[in-house]
């Protein structure tokens, strides 16, 4: 069995007093058939320290890209398209749109968001979006920029059924976080339900958003194991059959063999 964590901060994990290194993260995500792992850039200085500590690994991919509240100094896309050419690199992003915590930057966010779409369709990279308090504009813009000739997944979905759908009708994937195990997350998992298993990755958004039991905790690779235990669950399957799933979905949106 192959489990898959599509999106998490490695370069943010307590490096001090939870784990020795990098090779001890993934070490204990082996430990719980977490195979690989793809590390999320949210600026260019987060992707280039993931890139210095990772090396070459055959079990960590990465992202390179700014997230949409990272956007305060003048954003060099040619170095991001530069960047995001290297073999290590599957993904672009995260990118995206965040009116929750900051509005006035609403316009830089939008050009952000496209100039991403646009490096993800000339590289052939799917898209990890970012999405808060922003989904009518985010789809709006997904489909202005064609992200179906590209991809993308919209990570940490929180949305109701029409937005999924939305976004699935747009070819997108959704990715679910430990969100789904909250007591108040009644109708995400509603809409885990309804979201097709061929759509569905997998995600520890670590250190953030760790699972039950775990919640208030760091959050790490290892703990997609749990939140797959609680998804397969949910969808009245076998956690072997849900990671083929989840894995399979993972291989076909970012181009990678297992």
């Amino acid at each position: 069995m192959l489990l898959v964590d599509s999106h998490c901060h490695l370069d943010l994990l307590d490096y001090k007093t939870l784990h020795n290194n990098m090779n001890d993260v993934l070490a204990k995500a082996r430990a719980c058939n977490v195979c690989y792992v793809l590390a999320v850039a949210t600026d260019l200085s987060s992707y280039k320290t993931m890139s210095d500590l990772l090396g070459t690994r055959d079990d960590v991919a990465l992202a390179c890209g700014i997230h949409p509240l990272n956007l305060n100094n003048a954003c060099d896309y040619n170095e991001i398209r530069r960047l995001a050419r290297a073999s290590n690199v599957i993904a672009i992003g995260e990118t995206g749109l965040d009116y929750f915590y900051n509005k006035e930057t609403i316009n830089i966010q939008q050009a952000s968001f496209r100039e991403h779409i646009r490096i993800g369709r000339d590289l052939n990279k799917p898209i990890i979006v970012h999405m808060r308090c922003s989904c009518s504009d985010i789809l709006t813009i997904l489909h202005e920029e064609n992200v179906r000739d590209c991809g993308g997944v919209i990570h940490c979905f929180t949305e109701d059924r029409s937005s999924a759908k939305a976004l699935l009708d747009l070819g997108c994937y959704i990715s679910f976080s430990g969100i789904v195990t909250f007591r108040n997350a009644t109708q995400l998992r509603e809409i885990v339900h309804y979201i097709p298993l061929d759509r569905i990755l997998l995600e520890t958004d670590a250190p953030y958003l760790a699972p039950l039991p775990y919640r208030g905790k760091e959050n790490q690779p290892a703990y997609v194991r749990d939140l797959a235990e609680y998804m397969a669950a949910l969808k009245g399957m076998s956690l072997e059959n849900l990671a083929e799933a989840t894995t399979d979905n993972f291989s076909r949106l970012f181009h990678i063999e297992f």
